[in-house]
């Protein structure tokens, strides 16, 4: 029996659909591309924006013409929040929400007639608070690692509450066995992933620090990433530790969403600007020294919140100019029903936000030529992956540089001293 998957969204949606076809693996399927005949596909959804949605429908809808035969089974969370649509699409068979990912493997299964093929109970944890789940890069050579799933922050634009449910995390130990196993595969660097990655520990009362050390002594792990933290939970002492010399990179994610106070205080965000700035200062002077790399700061900007006039956003410009990124993730706002902010008055129109979504991204490009800039002759490790464009393999420095070269067989999965250029 043939089965293909189909994934929309964050880099959580790719971990965890990595861990729906190692359980379909083990219980004999094949899994094939889904442009091909299957007999069951599986589609992992994603409802961040109204765009989202819509591409989650759209799928479901061109798998289902495409093969009208197959069993359609949708999970991700445009299945959680728009569940009962989705349930009415011609050719849906099953709908997993939020709470039920453990189940999608075993029940996918018996709606198949193969409920004698089902994993081990470590590969489906259908009792589990936390879908445990992990994928690795067609490259081999990075990994994305879930350790955190949920967020109780709900300000005021955001659905993912709603969605994902609320904060909670994997043990420790769980995540460090999970770690081993992803470096039994002979992959050198992990990210970590999460809805709100820095909350880890609200359900076991660990904490994110205490992970990230027991993640520091896995054997065969080179580098580690955080996939994104927010401002208030990344810590002096995460900072100091990260710094001390570790296997964790001088790479941030981090979301401002906004450069404008009165914006901040209006969506729920939980800090200002005059936080967020000197939390990039702190980092910058607790991991910045002389002839080393300069610490990568990649920030999420959403552009056209609610009540964003174009002095605001203005605002928004010289705050980002000001603080000096390497990278800027811009994106509109969507407006999202049943979210506060969708009934708030100063809504942006779309032409409006489409502008301000360019002028930022034509400022990404020269923050990101500024960051090369500076770290032009500094000695740095890449890490180069296996795919090959017009006879060149590229891979990244630990500050996150992209780094090209001719492609050599003998380097692939390979952390190799260069000089920045």
């Amino acid at each position: 029996m043939k089965i293909a998957l189909l994934t929309l969204g964050c880099k959580l949606n790719f971990a965890e659909t990595a861990t729906y076809e190692r359980g379909f693996l083990a219980a004999g399927l094949e899994v094939v591309p889904w442009s091909e005949p299957a007999d069951i596909y599986l589609i992992n959804t994603c409802s961040v924006t109204a765009t989202a949605d819509s591409k989650s429908r759209n799928l479901i809808r061109k798998v289902h013409r495409v093969s009208p035969g197959a069993r359609v089974v949708v999970t991700g969370c445009s299945g959680e929040l728009r569940r009962a649509e989705i349930e009415r699409i011609e050719g849906v068979s099953r709908v997993f929400g939020a709470k039920e990912k453990g189940l999608v493997v075993p029940e996918t299964l018996s709606l198949a007639g193969l409920s004698d093929r089902r994993p081990e109970a470590s590969d489906s944890p259908a009792d589990s608070p936390v879908f445990p789940a992990f994928s690795a890069a067609e490259s081999r050579t990075r990994a994305f690692l879930k350790v955190q799933d949920g967020c109780n922050n709900y300000c005021k634009y955001c659905t993912v509450p709603y969605a994902r449910g609320e904060s909670r995390n994997l043990p420790v130990a769980e995540c460090v066995r999970n770690a081993e196993r992803i470096a039994a595969e002979g992959v050198k660097e992990i990210v970590l992933t999460g809805v709100n990655t820095g909350d880890f520990g609200r359900t076991t009362g660990e904490s994110f620090l205490a992970l990230l050390q027991a993640l520091d002594g896995v054997a065969g792990i080179e580098r580690y990433r955080i996939s994104s933290i927010e401002p208030n939970l990344l810590t002096d002492g995460i900072v100091d530790w990260i710094a001390s010399g570790t296997k964790f990179q001088p790479h941030f994610h981090i979301p401002l969403q906004t450069g404008s106070d009165e914006l901040l205080a209006r969506m729920g965000r939980r800090y200002d600007t005059a936080f967020f700035a000197d939390l990039l200062e702190r980092v910058r002077g607790k991991m910045e020294r002389p002839g080393a790399p300069k610490v990568f700061f990649g920030i999420d900007v959403m552009v056209g919140l609610p009540g964003e006039t174009e002095g605001l956003f203005r605002e928004t410009f010289r705050f980002i100019e000001r603080v000096h990124p390497a990278f800027i993730h811009v994106f509109p706002y969507s407006r999202r029903p049943g979210t506060p902010a969708a009934s708030m008055p100063g809504q942006v129109d779309e032409p409006t936000k489409k502008h301000r979504v360019a002028v930022l991204e034509e400022l990404c490009r020269s923050l990101h030529e500024d960051f090369r800039a500076q770290n032009r002759g500094i000695r740095e490790r890449v890490l180069f992956e296996s795919t090959v464009h017009d006879g060149m393999m590229e891979g990244y420095t630990g500050n996150y540089i992209r780094i090209a070269r001719p492609y050599d067989p003998a380097l692939v999965n390979t952390l190799v001293d260069i000089v920045i250029d």
